[in-house]
């Protein structure tokens, strides 16, 4: 009986492996392979033509001193430690106001979430034309009301905050997301809150907000992982502008360099993959650190069900 009972778990195993053979060649040639050739790549010469040559710390050492590559990280940290916040705080204020019973309340639903189903270039391209300085739509209201009309996408002062204001306006998944999680908050809660006097901010600050905070925390990490990988906005906007086709690669007064940007460049452009391979892995490492710095603050302001 063992014997047969083992020939048959082998047989449920192979089967099982058979069934997931796809995922896992995958997963192994296309993904766990690639990660670990680049972090060989990352100690070598390498420019694709020619074999790899084995340089050690050097590409490290070169980023260090490339002050493109500070700008390039300061640029995105920018984006991510300013953007996020403010991108959460308008989703859960949407969300809040999306949560009420109004009538005509599925329609304004669809409108806070038709932005994501537009195609990022597309949207990008759109948001070009908003944001422009001479004749866009936003400058025109702005001049007709009598306020200062900046050059949004030309003022690197304007630049990365036109940036922050293109990723609220496609915020609809993270905003239904958080809907979802306010409809899950039990009304009795609110109920004994009122009875006790609670008002409107009261009951917010230590109902709504413990309650949807593993839901913050999930989207806290994956906008602070997009942040850090901020590439097609910003592309599209260099590229509108000619910065592609000269030496201001990251548009104007490099305002507009982001860490994946540079990174593109390096890998691409000028075929520097070894250093390209450098810079991947120390984005990893920088997006593995914040996460897990998050996780260990998260500990005193995270509840959980039960808790």
């Amino acid at each position: 009986m063992s014997a047969s009972r083992g020939c048959a778990m082998r047989g449920n195993t192979l089967k099982g492996l058979l069934f997931a053979s796809p995922w896992l060649i995958g997963f192994f040639g296309l993904t766990l392979y690639p990660i670990l050739l680049s972090g060989y790549y990352g100690f070598t010469e390498f420019n694709v033509f020619q074999p790899p040559k084995f340089v050690g710390m050097d590409n490290y050492v070169e980023l260090f001193h490339d002050d493109l590559f500070w700008k390039s990280l300061r640029n995105t940290c920018y984006i991510t430690l300013i953007g996020t916040p403010i991108n959460l705080i308008f989703a859960i204020f949407i969300a809040m106001l999306l949560n009420m019973k109004v009538k005509g309340m599925k329609i304004y639903r669809t409108v806070f979430y038709m932005p994501t189903i537009v195609p990022l270039a597309a949207s990008t391209l759109l948001w070009i034309w908003i944001l422009n300085g001479q004749y866009g739509l936003l400058n025109n209201i702005l001049t007709k009301l009598g306020f200062y009309a900046p050059s949004w996408l030309g003022d690197p002062a304007y630049t990365k905050p036109s940036l922050i204001i293109i990723g609220v306006w496609a915020v609809g998944n993270v905003i239904v997301i958080f809907l979802a999680s306010l409809q899950d908050v039990p009304v009795s809660l609110y109920e004994s809150a009122e009875i006790d006097g609670a008002n409107f901010f009261k009951k917010f600050l230590h109902i709504t907000l413990p309650s949807i905070s593993p839901i913050i925390l999930f989207q806290l990490i994956l906008q602070v992982i997009n942040g850090f990988q901020y590439f097609t906005q910003a592309y599209f906007i260099i590229g509108s502008s000619g910065g592609l086709n000269n030496s201001l690669i990251g548009g104007t007064e490099n305002s507009l360099l982001f860490y994946a940007i540079y990174l593109y460049h390096n890998a691409f452009l000028y075929l520097k993959m070894g250093k390209a391979s450098a810079m991947a892995w120390l984005m990893f490492l920088i997006i593995g650190f914040v996460t897990w710095v998050i996780f260990r603050i998260s500990k005193k302001w995270v509840t959980y069900g039960g808790e």
